[in-house]
């Protein structure tokens, strides 16, 4: 579809601007690209384009340009930002210290019709939606016409804290339709705004540009709850963004640290301390806009958010408009990559390679993931020529990591540490300094003082694992779970494959039905991990027993 975009007489913000800045605009003829004015005391004017900065005349800008602007608007609100009557441009103010105007940002507001067919279905279909993008991406652009389409057939109320989507003045642009507005008198007041207009007025929908305090996703999450459809924008790049600003990570459910169980920690093959999503999303969808014509759609928020959290592919949709306007729905598929320790949650970061088309109206499937977790680390790649990880899961051949495995050691008998390591022929490195840690390895009571070094490396994201006492078998555990290493013999264990016949002879019985449970003989810490592998490709569980050497697995059904 062909946009039809409406400047918003942009003549109007042409004629509060100094007559010569003005014409220099006029000059360039590109009205169309422009996106603001900058007047900045002392400096030359410039006009900004999407496609950069010009500058518009060969002088500074001086007092006196500033006031023929500010004389020319309306009155500045507590927010610094005024407007020009039944318009949507948009004037911003940089005061010094003693209040004084040093700065103007004259922002050209625009409605453009058209903008959310690419993702009409779902503005109509009565989820609450959260848009996030950079600014200057269109958001604000997309609310207003989301406010529009839906007023033609539901009661919709704008909460307007800056007069950005409805325009200045007392009477609402025609641009937003029939939809109705309410005014902020202070942005500090605009949560106490949305819940009034919920009390107050009956609304089937809520449209609220720029949630960014903690008080306002408090008031988003209660208009949700009441059954009122919410449309809302964030400042953010990503879910992932959002889920580590603290102010508003509740938008999306919140995250929280959660301890597990042994079993639970086993079954997911995780550390024990995981993060989890805290409460329901109070937005439905995401929206992540990444250009005016791109868009990367979470219809399942909660999903999205708890596969984040596990370090797994969410599962999104590609939307985007090609050169000839034609609207295309797409199935993305990512690169994969490790994160160690760069993000303080363990999330799945990695870029588009290809692409599936869905028809409209096709039900999405979550994507398969091949890769298991442990603690921060995916154990398996896609090969596709992707480039290797610094250090990944052991090659068939058992040679282990590509390069040593650097530990921060709490509390740990180095000594021991390097023992527990030979064992599996694998190179760690002993580091002194948290930064340069791929991993902490602490043992439980040093965990239970949480001492800097641990708060430290949270900060971090450095994956902590703790172990349950200073001992070899321990550590030797624990280093097995982080990378799923097996001891390096060059040739198949005997001892591994006796070890594992038993664990099958002992399934096959549970599943006949001739045993309620089985007890394996007592192996090592790798051979226990195996016999529990495998148990878990049967479905079945199993635990282990006992304390070094004669700790044993015992396998039962459910």
């Amino acid at each position: 579809m062909t946009q039809f975009q409406i400047t918003d007489d942009l003549e109007a913000l042409l004629n509060v601007l100094p007559p010569d800045i003005a014409q220099a605009v006029r000059d360039r003829n590109r009205n169309e690209a422009l996106l603001e004015v900058v007047l900045d005391l002392g400096r030359y004017p410039e006009a900004r384009y999407t496609d950069g900065e010009v500058t518009l005349c060969a002088r500074e800008v001086t007092e006196a340009d500033i006031q023929y602007v500010v004389s020319r608007i309306g009155e500045f609100d507590a927010d610094n930002r005024a407007g020009i009557q039944r318009t949507l441009h948009r004037i911003s103010a940089i005061r010094n210290r003693r209040g004084n105007i040093i700065g103007l940002t004259c922002r050209v507001g625009r409605a453009v019709y058209g903008t959310i067919d690419i993702i009409k279905d779902i503005i109509l279909s009565g989820k609450s939606i959260l848009l996030l993008g950079r600014p200057g991406v269109g958001k604000t652009t997309m609310l207003r016409e989301a406010a529009r389409v839906l007023a033609e057939h539901k009661r919709v109320i704008i909460v307007d804290t800056s007069n950005e989507i409805g325009g200045d003045g007392d009477i609402p642009h025609p641009a937003v339709g029939r939809a109705r507005r309410m005014q902020v008198p202070k942005p500090s007041l605009q949560h106490e705004v949305m819940i009034e207009a919920v009390e107050n007025h009956m609304p089937e929908v809520i449209i609220i540009d720029e949630i960014g305090r903690e008080l306002e996703a408090i008031a988003a999450r209660t208009i949700a709850e009441r059954g009122v459809q919410l449309i809302a924008t964030a400042h953010g790049n990503t879910l992932e963004n959002l889920l580590m600003n603290p102010t508003l990570s509740d938008l999306v459910g919140g995250v929280e640290s959660v301890t597990l169980s042994d079993e639970e920690a086993r079954r997911r093959g995780t550390q024990k301390t995981v993060l989890e999503r805290r409460a329901p999303p109070t937005f439905d969808v995401l929206i992540e806009i990444q250009d005016r014509q791109r868009l990367l759609v979470h219809h399942d928020v909660a999903a999205s958010v708890d596969a984040l959290l596990r370090g797994q592919q969410p599962d999104v949709e590609l939307r985007y408009r090609d050169e000839e306007g034609r609207i295309h729905i797409e199935k993305p598929r990512f690169r994969r990559a490790v994160m160690v320790g760069k993000s303080p949650l363990p999330f799945w970061r990695g870029e588009i390679i290809a692409t599936t088309p869905i028809s409209p109206g096709e039900p999405t499937q979550p994507p398969r993931v091949s890769a298991e977790r442990v603690g921060a680390f995916d154990l398996e790649e896609e090969q596709e020529g992707l480039p290797p990880s610094p250090w990944a899961a052991p090659t068939p051949s058992g040679n282990g990591p590509r390069r040593p495995l650097r530990v921060y050691p709490l509390g740990l008998a180095r000594n021991r540490l390097q023992r527990a390591a030979s064992v599996f022929g694998t190179p760690i490195q002993v580091v002194e300094q948290i930064h340069e840690a791929d991993v902490v390895i602490t043992t439980k009571a040093h965990y239970r003082r949480h001492p800097r070094a641990l708060t430290e490396a949270e900060g971090r994201g450095i994956p902590i694992y703790v172990v349950r006492s200073n001992t070899v078998t321990q550590i030797e555990s624990c280093l097995a779970d982080i990378l799923n290493l097996a001891p390096a013999d060059g040739e198949e264990d005997p001892q591994l494959a006796r070890a594992l016949e038993e664990a099958e002879a002992a399934i096959q019985k549970i599943l006949n039905g001739e045993a309620r449970y089985v007890d394996l003989s007592p192996q090592n810490a790798y051979i226990r991990r195996q016999q529990h592998l495998l148990a878990r490709q049967y479905n079945l569980i199993s635990h282990s027993y006992g304390k070094e050497p004669n700790r044993y697995v015992r396998i039962y059904a459910e």
